[in-house]
């Protein structure tokens, strides 16, 4: 809540609710039962609930505003769309030539009041209002979708296949479908999810979007929406509005002032119904430094040095979802300078590069990576970038093209940088190859950063500690931080670490994350490692060469993230796991 216990408390005895021996032992009680004060007041009827948030709405120098009652017009209610209403505790009640008159009771978020002001183009007045008040003008939402969703009650899921073009056309275009998907498009931007998926149900319909990797369940929908929604997104997507039977894959864009937003659409048949899952591409993401990736001085100085060099392999690893493309197009960006031609393959390209001639694969008329990355060789390219090597005629074209004078970027799905090694070489790329042409192996992971807005320090306890114990060589992540100089003394006890946590708060949702950035490890290819590669040593001969070379894991490039703040320890025990 935008005021917190202290400000309630501090209102409480101004106005002389309550005495300061009364409210110590209020607070004590709230406490213990681990509710809210407010709640706690009011269930003993200290205090009735409308003079609280009155005088709190003194407090903070708003006007009060009971809601109780009212009927806020539909036109305004819509002007903020449900879900920013449920999770902000925010409603349009009023609306005047100039201003919107908006009523909270969780005041001070000033980033939605910023949001709304761009998005209706209006003054924003704040009101206060008490939550049972809120709750019930919340309701609205729900009565007048439920009135609206009548007239698209009549499209009938299990006749899909045989209404007719023109009648899904007309129900795409109908006003609530029209409302219900820019809603949630809109809001899924407003979160900065990475994908929404709208998920048929026997009797309902469950939308999630995935927020700094993990899904998180938004609204639910009754199962009459589902054919609009449908609709309306094969249309937006210039898709088969009358398939249903087969997977389809298409994409739209949305620009406004504030952002531009490429979806990447993908429906596939299900046994309650078609689900879609939209693939969120923000094409006015400013592409980041390595360092702001995650990369930390050492491992970012082995990066800068071969990137730089005119020919060779630079792999990046990792599992789907891991920001392997994010790290290729950021290089790229670092080499993109008029003195080079820039190549690339993908599939698909995510992200416009200017200057850049991006290429993407179309496996259905046989236009491949290998096909694709053989065309490139021949447009006289000094850096070439293959979205994956997923073959051996890939991996065979890829490596001649870095041995004749191309850096070649590419990914791999491998779980660690070692084993990027004998992937080659089970792809049938022939040793003395892989060993004169790769030059860097990065694996990476992504992990959710600790909220600023609701971070606190703690000590672990011992359940926590065992818990590390299970999955990290205690001493050993002990001599790194010792190395990266972020403890004195590898020796000292490590019960006694200070560590970090967000405890939850409306900027992160509640869920003590917000953003993501990367954890890696980065092997680089020197003369010794040449040589364990040609004679095909084994993985963990040549883990013990990296290890002994000084080469930072996974897990310990999290760990020391972890202890600056970055990050949890259970966010990298969970990604390290992976």
């Amino acid at each position: 809540m935008g005021s917190t216990n202290q400000i309630i408390e501090d209102v409480l005895l101004r106005s002389n609710i309550v005495a300061a021996k009364d409210l110590e032992k209020f607070t004590k009680e709230a406490k213990d039962k681990k509710i809210p004060l407010v709640d706690h007041l009011i269930s003993k009827k200290v205090v009735t609930e409308e003079m609280l948030y009155e005088n709190l709405a003194n407090h903070l120098k708003l006007p009060f505003i009971n809601l109780r009652n009212q009927t806020v017009r539909r036109d305004i209610l819509f002007l903020i769309p449900e879900p920013i209403a449920q999770t902000h505790h925010i409603v349009a009640f009023d609306k005047t030539e100039g201003a919107l008159k908006v009523a909270t009771s969780e005041p001070g978020d000033i980033e939605i009041m910023e949001f709304l002001q761009k998005k209706v183009g209006l003054v924003i007045e704040e009101y206060l209002t008490a939550p049972s008040s809120l709750r019930e003008t919340l309701k609205q939402y729900h009565k007048t979708l439920q009135a609206e969703f009548q007239d698209i009650a009549s499209f009938d899921e299990e006749k899909a296949p045989g209404i007719e073009k023109q009648e899904l056309s007309k129900l795409a275009a109908d006003i609530p479908v029209v409302r219900i998907v820019d809603t949630l498009l809109e809001y899924a931007i407003f979160e900065e999810a990475s994908d929404i998926h709208i998920e048929p149900l026997e009797k309902e319909v469950e939308v999630r979007y995935r927020i700094d990797g993990i899904l998180r369940h938004v609204m639910t929908l009754p199962k009459n929406a589902l054919m609009g929604i449908i609709a309306r997104i094969k249309i937006l997507s210039n898709l088969k509005v009358d398939e249903h039977r087969l997977p389809q894959d298409g994409r739209f864009k949305i620009q406004t002032d504030d952002y531009k937003m490429s979806f990447r659409v993908s429906i596939i048949p299900t046994y309650d119904g078609e689900k879609i899952v939209l693939r969120l591409l923000n094409e006015k993401t400013q592409i980041l430094s390595l360092s702001q990736l995650g990369f930390l001085p050492g491992p970012l100085e082995i990066v800068k040095k071969n990137i730089t060099k005119p020919h060779g392999m630079f792999l990046v690893t990792g599992p789907t979802g891991s920001g392997k493309t994010t790290t290729l197009y950021t290089i790229i960006n670092l080499l993109n300078t008029p003195g080079v031609n820039i190549s690339t393959v993908e599939d698909p390209v995510e992200y416009r590069l200017q200057h850049i001639n991006q290429s993407q694969v179309n496996p259905k008329i046989g236009y491949t990576f290998a096909v694709g990355l053989r065309a490139l060789i021949r447009q006289d390219p000094n850096i070439i970038m293959v979205g994956e090597i997923r073959d051996q005629e890939t991996a065979d074209i890829a490596i001649n093209a870095a041995m004749t004078g191309h850096l070649v970027l590419s990914t791999l799905h491998t779980n660690d940088a070692v084993g990027a090694i004998p992937r080659l070489l089970d792809m049938g790329a022939p040793s003395f190859l892989v060993s004169s042409t790769l030059i860097v192996i990065v694996a990476q992971r992504l992990v959710r950063k600790i909220c600023l807005g609701c971070i606190e320090s703690y000590n672990m306890d011992k359940e926590t500690m065992n818990e590390v114990k299970k999955y990290f060589d205690i001493k050993k992540i002990m001599k790194v931080l010792a190395q990266e100089k972020i403890i004195m003394d590898e020796n000292q006890k490590f019960e006694s670490l200070l560590f970090y946590r967000g405890k939850g708060c409306k900027q992160c949702g509640q869920s003590g994350y917000k953003g993501r950035i990367g954890i890696y490890e980065v092997l680089e290819v020197t003369e010794p490692l040449q040589e364990l590669i040609n004679r095909k040593a084994t993985v963990q001969e040549i883990e013990k060469y990296a290890n002994e070379q000084g080469m930072l894991t996974i897990s310990e490039d999290g760990f020391v993230k972890a202890k600056n703040g970055i990050t949890t320890i259970e966010e990298v025990i969970r990604v390290s796991q992976e």
